[in-house]
């Protein structure tokens, strides 16, 4: 079943789009408080698509996932309360477990980790909120984590150019149901651990 092949050509029409950067800034800042789709998926076709501007838009997603996390924070902060049967709803209860346990362990090095890491990166600013965590080594450890992940990216493709582009289709399907694999494991893992 191609799946990824045809988003990826739809994303690569989107990140030649006059208001591109736009989208991305808001797809960047949902997924840090509520949305369920990485930022990564149009980060990384939009610096093919003109690689001049990949350390612009790795900022550009970096300050929005920034913003969105706080954004998180101050969901879990004042509103969870009302976010928990969302949490259980969508299936991250577990993970969120998780990310209060880390917290308990680690503290802010936690955010650091997460924001670096494929988990779902919203869980843990509402994790954070909920469990007041400094706020200050909040936005520090996220503005880290998230930036070296975003430029991480950006990077590979400035420095792949072309290989990567001629690369990224002929392989988009593989690297996107590993992707998918590698999620649902740790789903699986979270929710047979608990």
């Amino acid at each position: 079943m191609k799946l990824f092949g045809p988003l990826y050509d739809r994303v690569l029409g989107w990140a030649r789009h006059r208001h591109a950067a736009w989208y991305l800034g808001f797809l960047s800042f949902a997924e840090s408080s509520f949305f369920p789709i990485p930022p990564d998926v149009m980060l990384a076709p939009m610096c093919l698509a003109d690689k001049s501007r990949a350390w612009w838009l790795a900022t550009i997603t970096t300050v929005t996932s920034i913003l969105g996390g706080i954004a998180g924070y101050a969901i879990g902060y004042y509103l969870f309360d009302r976010v928990e049967p969302w949490l259980h709803d969508m299936g991250y209860w577990p993970a969120y477990l998780k990310g209060k346990e880390w917290f308990d362990n680690w503290g802010v090095w936690a955010v650091l980790i997460a924001g670096f890491s494929p988990i779902p990166y919203k869980v843990f600013t509402i994790s954070a909120g909920v469990a007041v965590l400094n706020f200050p080594g909040f936005v520090i450890a996220s503005a880290l984590g998230r930036g070296a992940r975003f430029f991480l990216v950006a990077g590979l493709i400035v420095i792949g150019g072309d290989r990567v582009e001629s690369l990224l289709p002929e392989y988009i399907e593989r690297i996107g149901w590993t992707v998918v694999a590698i999620a649902v494991a740790i789903a699986v893992y979270l929710v047979v651990r608990h």
